[in-house]
């Protein structure tokens, strides 16, 4: 929980802060999309090799890569003096903090009984929803005190020293592998490859999907509250804060919950449900309305997240499985990249409202095609 925290407090710092880094450079819509893809995308490209170093150099080199060379590139954003700058730093620590969740899932997973293994990998999340949670109140009160460059140096130089000390704590602890031994001391390998073909796909194209448009979408709440609602920064960053507290509990107990009912309605569920709450973002107010929908929206987000992991898993060799991993990361992590610069493009041509009947169609659309193919696949 706590390497999954300081993973990715730097990295979280973006979002809430891009009213500050907007006013600072002057940035359009477009623009600040694209600086949020320049991390985002080049995060999911990097999955792919850091799940296949993973296999091979073990995960303990991965991770530490994953939380120091993040927190070492955040200490360059803050020493940023142009938007170019910042794009070449976010787009460096994409590439280094590819790794480390290939690495450390099939870890958390080898620890347990593949029965606990959805509610091991739930209470891993926390620490990653601790740190979207925390980051936009910490942020903000930084930036406030010695501005947004501030927030990204005082909060990379102890995540770069931590991640150096959890280093050696895995070599310690023997973590270099993600094999486990059985009684007989050979390595085991047992996994379940009984789901058809056409809905393992779909399950990974909604468990993506899902991942890309509420990432997307949660992205453009800061300036959608500071420009559509005139709120203040910290009224935006508590709002985003309240999206990513679902993590803390709905991670947890949707991996709980899969653990018992399997892993598939969990992941139908939130498809279903995710696309009609971006719609709704339209029609709320600033106020409870708006609190209640980003709540649910981060709900449908971190419920998909420990399940559809527990679920790949389960569904891998342990020699490839970080690499699958990677796969599945590359497309959920990467994808945000590609649709954040379209919803920016979208709302400086017409507006957030326009955007958001966009992103929320679409997930709708994808969410109910595929929930169709797969019942048909298990019926």
């Amino acid at each position: 929980m706590l390497a999954h925290f300081s993973h990715h407090i730097v990295a979280s710092l973006l979002t809430p802060l891009l009213p500050f880094i907007r006013d600072s450079f002057s940035l359009s819509y477009t623009r600040a999309g694209i600086l949020v893809s320049a991390f985002t995308f080049s995060y999911g490209v990097a999955q792919l090799p850091g799940g296949w170093l993973s296999d091979r150099l073990g995960p303990h080199r991965l991770i530490i890569i994953g939380i120091s060379g993040v927190a070492f590139c955040g200490l360059l954003v803050g020493l940023a003096t142009n938007y170019v700058m910042l794009i070449i730093f976010f787009i460096l620590m994409g590439i280094l903090g590819g790794g480390y969740h290939p690495s450390a899932s099939p870890l958390v997973s080898s620890a347990v009984e593949e029965k606990a293994r959805g509610k091991a990998l739930g209470i891993h999340q926390i620490g990653g929803t601790g740190s979207y949670f925390l980051s936009p109140l910490i942020a903000v009160a930084i930036s406030r005190a010695i501005g947004w460059r501030g927030s990204f140096i005082s909060l990379s130089a102890p995540t770069l020293v931590y991640g150096i000390l959890f280093f050696m704590l895995l070599k310690r602890w023997g973590y270099r592998e993600t094999h486990t031994l059985d009684e007989s001391g050979k390595k085991t390998d047992s996994y379940r490859n009984n789901e058809p073909t056409a809905s393992l796909i779909s399950i990974m194209i909604v468990a993506v999907c899902i991942q890309i448009f509420v990432f997307s979408s949660l992205s453009f709440i800061p300036l959608y509250v500071v420009d559509h609602f005139n709120g203040s920064e910290e009224a935006a960053a508590v709002l985003l804060s309240v999206a990513h507290s679902a993590g803390i509990w709905a991670g947890p107990l949707a991996g709980t919950i899969s653990d018992r009912i399997g892993k598939i309605p969990i992941i139908l569920f939130t498809s279903i449900l995710a696309g009609p709450l971006i719609y709704l973002l339209n029609y709320v107010s600033l106020g409870v309305g708006i609190t209640a929908v980003l709540l649910l929206l981060g709900m449908t987000q971190y419920m998909s997240m420990p399940v559809t992991e527990a679920y790949f898993i389960s569904h891998s060799p342990k020699l490839s499985r970080s690499t699958i991993l990677g796969t599945y990361y590359f497309a959920s992590r990467g994808g945000p990249g590609l649709l954040t610069p379209v919803m920016g493009y979208l709302i400086d041509r017409y507006s957030f409202s326009t955007a958001y009947l966009f992103t929320g169609a679409l997930m709708g659309s994808i969410g109910v095609v595929c929930t169709i193919l797969i019942l048909s696949k298990k019926s």
